[in-house]
């Protein structure tokens, strides 16, 4: 009989490939298409709404009216007022929020199989009987202004602004930098007109839990009379900072906040797995090169990380850290130099190993809560890709060589084009 040792980890095992439950595809009477993922194992289900971020569609100064007109969804509708609507949800175990990034805005209900019928209608109601009562918007406009304020004195809040400044370009909805003249310039008329002629443009529906064909089929009734607008997106033109640095000088801050980074390749690009090993082993994760220079030799920071951002044509990278004020440009020196390294000398078989479980235990954990599903679908869906992205992922992850590691950093990262952003 062989005796377990509790005392020792088991071994750590790759798979050898990974099994994903690819969504049904239904498009309502209104061209509306409705992605589901049945997860029969669990009687919680949630659905989200998608469209697209219309921040182009209007003026500068009305900026903030998408935000807005976001977030005053739950102040109130044609039958139910804002307390109403919070007092009902809750009643069902129900729970609304917001959906916003660079290129989507949306609302999602998370719900249980048992009351989701009940909650539906009203769900649904939020997309086409808010009313936005002037009340509640005047104290959200006060609520936004006081946090305007805040990330203007917040060292890394505005060193996020203006890092989305420089790499996107001021003219462009990322870049886009609120101020109090925005809120100011946001009326119920203008948050009345773009949820009318702007909020559902191209809108998606995900869903997933336990339901069957007519629990569906209640969902595709209940949006597909929904009066949607067709795309108007233009291509993303970036007008990228002509200078090197950015740097915002605050007398009595105690730390400098930086931000160092470039636009990167899309997913849809092969190089792209190469790209995401490279910048863990320079920034990703707690054991990473940064982590061991900057922070725990130097000692110039608590903590320093570089990771991709999405978006749906070209990913970016950044590099973010607080540090202490007047080791800016030495800490900058550093990142460049691990760069450097990277890129000229092969990782040794132990690091090699590391990162590589690492990357492997991080990748399946993404996968191991079933409302994950979902959102690893949408990454790959708004890119234009398929699982086949995620399969051919995890076997980069177990069979990558330092050679490959140090060419993708060859390629793509090159200290002269890198931005930097310092405010403190």
């Amino acid at each position: 009989m062989t005796v377990l040792d509790r005392s020792k980890a088991p071994d750590f095992k790759i798979p050898e490939s990974i099994e994903l439950t690819k969504p049904i595809k239904r498009t309502l009477k209104n061209g509306v298409p409705l992605y589901f993922i049945p997860t029969p194992e669990i009687d919680a289900i949630k659905v989200e709404i998608i469209t697209e971020s219309n921040k182009q569609l209007l003026p500068e100064e009305d900026g903030l009216v998408p935000f807005f007109t976001l977030n005053m969804l739950l102040e109130g509708t044609k039958s139910m007022s804002s307390p109403e609507l919070d007092n009902f949800f809750d009643h069902y175990a129900s729970e609304v929020d917001t959906i916003s990034t660079f290129e989507q805005q949306g609302v999602s209900l998370l719900t249980t199989k048992k009351h989701f019928l009940s909650v539906l209608p009203v769900f649904r109601s939020l997309l086409t009987e808010a009313v936005f009562p002037e009340k509640e918007l005047e104290k959200r406009k006060s609520q936004k202004a006081l946090t305007i304020t805040m990330q203007q004195e917040q060292n890394g809040a505005r060193a996020n602004q203006l890092y989305r400044k420089v790499l996107f370009g001021t003219t462009h909805p990322f870049g886009f930098i609120s101020e109090e003249r925005h809120v100011n310039a946001v009326t119920k008329e203008k948050l009345a007109d773009y949820y009318q002629e702007k909020f559902l443009i191209s809108p998606e529906l995900f869903v997933i839990g336990n339901l069957n064909d007519l629990e569906i089929t209640r969902i595709m009734e209940a949006f597909e009379d929904l009066t949607i607008h067709r795309s108007q997106r233009k291509p993303d033109e970036f007008i990228i900072w002509p200078e090197k640095r950015l740097t915002e000088v605050k007398d009595k801050a105690v730390q400098s906040s930086l931000r160092l980074g470039q636009h990167l390749i899309p997913k849809t690009h092969p190089d792209y797995h190469a790209l995401t090993v490279f910048n863990t082993i320079l920034g990703g994760y707690f054991g990473s090169r940064l982590i061991k220079n900057i922070r725990e030799d130097k000692g110039y920071t608590y903590g320093i990380y570089s990771s991709i951002g999405s978006l749906e044509k070209s990913d970016y990278w950044v590099v973010m850290a607080d540090v202490q004020k007047g080791y800016a440009d030495e800490v900058i020196n550093e990142v460049y130099s691990e760069i450097e390294k990277l890129k000229t000398i092969p990782v040794c078989p132990e690091e090699l190993e590391i990162v590589r479980n690492f990357m492997a235990g991080h990748f399946l954990s993404s996968f191991s809560n079933v409302f994950d599903l979902i959102n690893r679908f949408k990454a790959i869906h708004y890119a234009g890709l398929d699982y086949d992205f995620y399969e051919e992922q995890l076997q980069f992850f177990k069979n990558f060589t330092p050679e490959q590691v140090m060419e993708s950093g060859k390629k793509y990262f090159d200290t002269g084009n890198i931005i930097e952003v310092v405010v403190g």
